[in-house]
């Protein structure tokens, strides 16, 4: 298997990394950092844009985390830029039948705060065909998640 982390945090060890790893500990798994990244805002056309290289990683992973930490009660700009430029960017069929995990934290997020990312990402993988593993927001759901993880 082939396991991906994207981490939408601008902090590469935080704590959004720190839940991907409990989720997939003992996976031999890719980090791809958003914020390392040259994403132009949807609409936009810029020459160094690197949009379609993070798809390209995407494509080639069996299973896809999606973590980004929670600012201004919603995920972080990189994260939410990420999903922006999917709305009509992601070839047909390229994401189909990967399993999607979404880790989102912060330091209190309320029911309705966690219900929103959950709506957004089961939305967008439903979108591309993947299969919505759910969400992850702290120690625990990372655990037992990784229980169920293939």
């Amino acid at each position: 298997m082939n396991y991906l982390f994207i981490n939408g945090s601008p902090n590469k060890q935080g704590n959004t990394a720190r839940l991907a790893a409990e989720l997939l500990r003992g996976k031999d798994y890719n980090t791809l950092n958003l914020y390392d990244y040259h994403i132009a805002f949807y609409g936009q056309n810029d020459s160094q844009d690197q949009f379609d290289q993070v798809i390209d990683e995407m494509s080639k992973a069996d299973v896809l985390v999606m973590g980004a930490p929670m600012y201004w009660h919603s995920m972080s700009a990189a994260f939410r830029n990420l999903l922006d430029r999917s709305y009509g960017g992601i070839p047909e069929g390229a994401l189909a039948g990967k399993d999607l995990y979404f880790v989102f934290q912060g330091a209190a997020p309320t029911s309705k705060q966690l219900e929103a990312g959950e709506y957004t990402m089961s939305r967008y993988a439903n979108m591309y065909g993947m299969n919505y593993k759910g969400l992850i927001s702290n120690a625990r759901e990372a655990k037992k998640a990784a229980r169920d993880l293939a």
